[in-house]
């Protein structure tokens, strides 16, 4: 019961920080006589601020679609460059190299950029902004995601390949079998925090039109020309989002912690 309350009480700590901000952001604004808020342009009891509200809060689902999909890409690409990297031969293991090299040093936007303009020109494939957004955030992250499972597949007790090893298990066998779940489970805080990382990226994809929460908030500072107000409103809606994804991946870590057992 001890833990419990200790760990109720932590969770208070990380919260209480976030729910002063946004009180902090306003007093320390108002202590500027010159300006003059207009947080009725988003007040929720109000038609025009419920309208504007609905507008900024529309781009929400697209940002979870897209951060979604391209993590769900991103961890898979990343597995995929990151065994060849475990191997003893120095050719895969500078195919692992280069490829992590190379896109772990590019910026995102950057390469968002390159994907929608560039590929078009180099190799005549034209992507709507959906798919260039998808495929620019999974391949610079999937560098990330390499390294993540590389140290997490390296972490394991050499023990444990001996003993499969001496099962006879395949190499896919012992990976699946073995490795993996418990790799698993070491490397998804770090993968949580990709995650993370995702949904803050993909407010760059605004640069090329989609109309995520960025986007949104930018078109909406245009019409009313609000962007103080409107942009507090998209911190406190990144907010909450990355404030979500973090209680499920803790949770999603409680869980693994009783369910995954070593197979050996």
């Amino acid at each position: 019961m001890k833990t419990g309350r200790s760990s109720h009480h932590k969770d208070h700590h990380r919260l209480l920080p976030i729910l002063v901000f946004p009180v902090l952001f306003i007093l320390g604004g108002c202590a500027n006589a010159e300006y003059h808020w207009g947080w009725f342009e988003i007040l929720p009891t109000t038609d025009r601020g419920v309208s504007n509200l609905r507008f900024l809060v529309s781009g929400m689902w697209l940002t979870i679609l897209i951060s979604s999909v391209a993590i769900f890409f991103s961890v898979l690409i990343g597995l995929l460059v990151a065994l060849p990297g475990l191997s003893a031969r120095r050719f895969w293991r500078g195919l692992n190299r280069t490829y992590v090299e190379l896109f772990r040093s590019i910026p995102v936007l950057v390469l968002i950029l390159w994907v929608y303009y560039g590929l078009p020109v180099v190799l005549g494939i034209s992507l709507t902004p959906l798919m260039a957004g998808i495929v620019s955030l999974a391949v610079s992250d999937s560098a990330f995601e390499a390294e993540i499972f590389r140290a997490g597949i390296q972490s394991i007790e050499r023990g444990q390949t001996e003993a499969a090893d001496s099962l006879g298990l395949s190499y896919m066998q012992k990976m699946r079998l073995i490795i993996l779940p418990q790799a698993l489970r070491r490397i998804l805080p770090p993968l949580g925090n990709q995650f993370v990382y995702m949904l803050k990226m993909s407010s760059l994809l605004s640069i090329i039109g989609l109309q995520e929460l960025t986007r949104k908030a930018n078109e909406l500072t245009v019409t009313v020309y609000r962007p103080l107000e409107i942009y507090t409103i998209l911190v406190l809606e990144y907010l909450v989002l990355i404030l979500i994804v973090s209680w499920l991946v803790r949770k999603l870590e409680r869980r693994l912690d009783t369910t995954i057992q070593p197979a050996v």
